[in-house]
This record gives structure tokens, sequence and C-alpha cells, in this order.
């Protein structure tokens, strides 16, 4: 039922948005290139790191390989069924923008509604895997990840308000939950839903620094991002404060039992840095300094997450 939703509600966003059939033909290595793009893969590379790492720490060690493997296997199907719709929906704004104007929709590689089909067509195949392999509980929230995603981010927030990144950056925090509820069955720890929180406040400086570099982009195709509304010096000073609210939520966790010796001295090493580049770019107001920001947050989560999945092992 909830694909048919999707179907119906992403369809009837953008008539006559873009064009019902690619305009050239291409070899097979090319498109299928195109539909690994549509999967967003470096997003769901993280994606899948925090899940992994949640369920190492849920499991207080590795997890059965068997159950691993699936929740992984669902999980990176659903995040590419949610980055196929993704692509169908912003097909309007992408050609406007020169970091998406080479996607496979724009560029024409790919038919929109064949793009469409396929996304729908990963999420069922992930709902299966999850409901078949895992548990009912994960299969629910990796859905809950892909329709926050689709409809409250990408069809309504992203367009209607600079807070999009805030609000719907709950849909990206949810993998940590996939992975919690795939181990336990369970999402009553106080520990899985300090990941997602993690995760929450972490979004904002991420891609506001990102958006600062491409603010142009974003004004040229009508996308409310923060430095579009309300101008980059405020930009720079949500990041300062997102991220000092960021460091302070990761380091509570130790004190609180959650996690141990080890966690805390690589958290308060990794947030050191984040407040240092955050504070640099707010200085120096350069988009190098906004690049320097944007690659290391995601090298902060990576690294955070996996110190805490091996604290929690020893």
């Amino acid at each position: 039922m909830w694909t048919s939703a999707i179907g119906l509600a992403v369809a009837v966003h953008r008539p006559g948005a873009a064009p019902t059939r690619a305009v050239e033909h291409r070899g097979g290595l090319a498109i299928i290139s195109a539909y690994v793009q549509l999967t967003k893969p470096r997003v769901m590379s993280l994606l899948l790191a925090t899940t992994a790492a949640a369920m190492v720490i849920a499991a207080r060690g590795l997890p059965s390989i068997g159950l691993l493997v699936a929740t992984l296997a669902g999980g990176a199907l659903m995040s590419g069924g949610a980055g196929a719709i993704n692509h169908y929906v912003d097909r309007d704004i992408d050609p406007l923008m020169g970091r998406t104007a080479w996607r496979p929709i724009p560029s024409g590689v790919i038919a929109p509604a064949r793009a469409l089909w396929f996304g729908i067509a990963l999420a069922v195949l992930a709902s299966a895997v999850l409901l078949v392999f895992v548990n009912v509980l994960a299969t629910i929230f990796a859905v809950l990840g892909l329709l926050g995603y689709v409809f409250i981010y990408t069809l309504w927030l992203k367009r209607s308000t600079p807070s999009n990144i805030v609000i719907g950056g709950a849909a990206g925090a949810i993998p940590p939950l996939v992975g919690w509820a795939a181990v336990t069955n369970e999402l009553s720890s106080l520990t899985a839903w300090y990941l997602f929180a993690i995760i929450f406040f972490w979004t904002p400086p991420h891609f506001w620094a990102l958006s600062l570099l491409i603010r142009k982009h974003y004004e040229r195709a009508g996308v409310p991002m923060l430095p579009v509304v309300r101008g980059e010096d405020e930009t720079r000073r949500q990041i300062v404060l997102y991220s000092l609210v960021l460091i302070a939520l990761t380091l509570v966790l130790a004190p609180f039992g959650l996690m141990g010796g080890l966690y805390f001295a690589s958290a308060a090493i990794l947030g050191g840095a984040f407040i240092l580049y955050a504070l640099r770019l707010w200085r120096e107001a350069t988009p190098a300094a906004a690049r320097r920001l944007y690659l290391y947050s995601i090298l902060y989560l990576f690294l955070l997450f996996a110190a805490m999945a091996v604290d929690r092992s020893l």
C-alpha cells in the first residue's frame, strides 16, 4: 500500500517536469553506472556504517554474520530506493544546479518513470528482506526512514522552509535505530536514541557547510536553504551553535555510563577538531573553510561511530 502511495504522490508532484523517456541510448556499462548513481552510493555508505556500528554496540560485539548481512542488505536496498525516488522528485530542479545537472535523469540517461519504478522496486525488495530475515520492528523503521525522506523532506520541507535540514534530518538519523532493532527487537534503550540524536544534530552543520559552497545553485533552483534565506553569516553562526550541541551530546554518553573511556577520549579529540573547523569557518568565512568542515564532518561521523563500536566490544 505504501509503495502505491509513493507512486501516486510523487507522480503528481512534478507533472511534465521532465521527458518520459531518455533522450539518447547509452552503452550497457553506462546504464548500469547511471542506475548505481540513482542509489546515491556515497550517502548509502555512511548510512550503512552507522547501522553496522549500532548493531555492534547493541550486541556488545559482532552480531551473527547472517543478521549483519541481511540488515545491511536491506538497509542498502532501502537507502537506494529512497535515493532513486529523490532523483525522480527533484528532476525539475536538478538541471538548474551545477552539482546535480549531471545526474542520470537531467542528463537523459535514464527516463524519469524508470527511475521512479526502480526506486519503488528497491524499497519493496528491502522491506521483504528485512521482514523475512531480520524482524518487523527493523522493517517498520526502515520504511519510516524512506517515507520521511521522500514525503517529509523531499516533497515538503526542502522546498518550503530554511529549516528543511533541521527537521528533515530525522530521516537520515534512523539507520542506527534500524540496526539496534535488528539485534534487540526493541528500542527502549537510551543508547539507541542517543545514536539517533547524534546524527540528528550532526546533519545541520554538515549540510549547511555544503550549502555555503553551492548557495548560488540553491538560489537559482529556488530551494530555500539557510544561506539563501537568512544569509551566510547567520548560517555560519548556526553551524557553530549546532556543532557545540553535537559535541556536548557526544561527550555525555560516557558520564551517563552508556560508553567507556576509549569512546570518551575519541569523542573529545574528534569533537575538538569539529569545533575548531566550525570556528575557523565562522572567522574566515571562506569557501575553503566550508569545504574543510564539510569533508571533516563525514570523517568525523565514521570515526565516532567506529569508536563507539570498538568501545562497546571490549
